[in-house]
């Protein structure tokens, strides 16, 4: 593990604005959460606070808020955000040498990773595939930087990392993530809606809900339980379709 609690400045917490107004995020304001797996697993409804707090961790930890890899120089032109600006990542000793320059590891961002990923493979960053990703499948470009980049120490935040990738593929970057913190000194953040990401082995979940942050089992998640409705009835959640 790399970072072993993140918590928030109380000074810098500005009552009835966004994003303090989110329930989850005012909860970690006010009390913190506490990491204890060197994978976390962030789930919640949209609109929970899960991509802005995955944001606020990669600017308070030193990644480029459009992504890529770390250890270079940070060039985002973006203003960091309010939470990115109060929040404190504790870090563990393994941790705690990563800053600045020595940030290593990736940050894959929904958002941006189709412009990331087109500059990096068109200026020939190692790492990022042989191929230009505008000669391959969005779940290919994706694909090519997770097995290229996703080696080595370092903090690697994921948001919805498996949205273009097919069940084989997202097994795929599963297995990359296991082996990722088995050989090095890494930590995985990794915010999804998906069972199959939470389902991962070790994993810390952290759901986000309208009641704050709360840690749960795999088996307690309500995205679980309706994806096992839905497969084995699918007929019945069109039932009452117009």
């Amino acid at each position: 593990m790399l970072i072993e609690r993140v918590r928030v400045k109380p000074s810098d917490v500005e009552a009835g604005q966004w994003p303090w107004t989110v329930p989850a995020i005012g909860d970690l304001a006010a009390q913190g959460v506490r990491l204890s797996s060197s994978i976390v697993v962030l789930v919640g409804a949209n609109g929970s606070g899960k991509s802005t707090l995955l944001e606020a961790i990669a600017e308070g930890y030193g990644l480029d808020v459009r992504g890529g890899h770390g250890g270079r120089r940070y060039a985002s032109a973006q203003e960091t955000s309010p939470l990115g600006e109060a929040l404190m990542l504790d870090r563990t000793r393994a941790g705690s040498g990563m800053t600045r320059r020595n940030a290593k590891g990736f940050y894959l961002r929904a958002e941006t990773a189709f412009g990331m990923l087109e500059y990096m493979t068109g200026a020939g960053i190692p790492g990022y595939g042989d191929k230009p990703s505008w000669e391959v499948s969005h779940g290919e470009s994706y694909l090519q930087a997770i097995l290229g980049r996703f080696d080595g120490p370092g903090l690697y935040l994921l948001d919805e990392a498996e949205g273009p990738l097919s069940f084989e593929s997202t097994l795929q970057l599963l297995y990359r993530l296991q082996d990722l913190v088995a050989e090095f000194p890494a930590q995985v953040i990794y915010a999804t809606h998906s069972p199959m990401v939470a389902a991962l082995p070790g994993a810390q979940i952290l759901e986000m809900t309208d009641e704050g942050i709360a840690e749960r089992e795999w088996t307690e998640l309500e995205s679980v339980a309706l994806w096992k409705r839905f497969l084995g009835r699918p007929e019945t959640f069109f039932d009452d379709a117009s």
